[in-house]
């Protein structure tokens, strides 16, 4: 079987230079996910973790050095765990705290994207036509966890809508989709090594493909004991939007479960200043 195709100007793999990645998981009723999964990836079917269905949302903030400069992008994946129908012989009998700590290395258990939203047109492009994502413009008013910032763990982003302009731009608009947040201050995560991390797709001839993605560092992991209604959650602020309907369908009110989080190490540290004697 051949490869997919990977279009020009692309080449892969594609190197992140910086990523700050904030995860929130939910563990909910299959039954929806399996109507949703089935519209989108047809070939796929719903993991179960002890009788429930896991949607993951994850928010990413990342960087990339290219010949021609950089690239800062933002996005959120709106996600299934899901796994190849025919593989179901192959697949390890896991708890979600299992799963979420990378037991399952035949990393048929993937990320079926259900919605993407970026405010990079050229990412927005590259997810299509490389991995078959769901990929549409949004952008984001967030707060973060930073070095150069006040103390603290705690994240908070607001995704919104957003069109392209017949120049190619991302156009912003002001609705606001959905939050997604996780105050984490005072906890302490497990490093988990959960990567490669299999984000599945399926192109407009609908042929599913896979697309893994190495992290080169441990996640950290915060399990459920540590996530209480008041430390990490979604809240859907337009229900109209095709994104706040399977929200709202998938989570349905849903808490939380568990939170994982990657920030890229700094490379450099430009010092405080001194007075030179004159």
């Amino acid at each position: 079987m051949p490869l997919p195709p990977v279009p020009a100007p692309y080449q892969l793999p594609f190197h992140y230079g910086a990523l700050h990645n904030l995860g929130v998981d939910f563990l909910v009723d299959p039954a929806a996910t399996r109507d949703v999964l089935a519209k989108h990836h047809p070939a796929l079917s719903v993991a179960e973790f002890g009788g429930r269905a896991l949607v993951s949302v994850n928010f990413q903030l990342y960087f990339a050095q290219y010949r021609f400069g950089a690239g800062i992008t933002q996005e959120v994946e709106v996600n299934i765990i899901a796994f190849p129908a025919d593989a179901a012989d192959r697949l390890p009998e896991l708890s979600y705290e299992q799963y979420a700590q990378g037991y399952d290395q035949t990393k048929l258990l993937g990320i079926a994207r259900i919605h993407v939203l970026c405010d990079n047109p050229l990412a927005i492009d590259a997810g299509r036509e490389l991995y078959a994502e769901p990929k549409h413009p949004g952008w984001f008013e967030t707060a973060m966890p930073s070095l150069n910032g006040p103390a603290g763990n705690s994240w908070h982003v607001t995704c919104k809508a957003a069109g392209i302009t017949p120049e190619g731009d991302i156009e912003r608009h002001p609705t606001s989709l959905f939050t997604l947040a996780a105050d984490l201050t005072g906890l302490t995560g497990s490093p988990v090594n959960n990567t490669p991390i299999t984000g599945y797709g399926t192109d407009d001839a609908g042929r599913p493909l896979a697309g893994p993605m190495n992290v080169y560092q441990p996640y950290l992991w915060y399990a459920p004991a540590d996530i209480t209604a008041d430390r990490a959650g979604l809240a859907v602020l337009d229900p109209t939007a095709d994104v706040g309907q399977d929200l709202n369908l998938l989570l349905g009110g849903a808490a939380a479960t568990g939170v994982w989080t990657c920030q890229s190490p700094p490379v450099a540290a430009h010092n405080r200043p001194y007075y030179l004697r004159h």
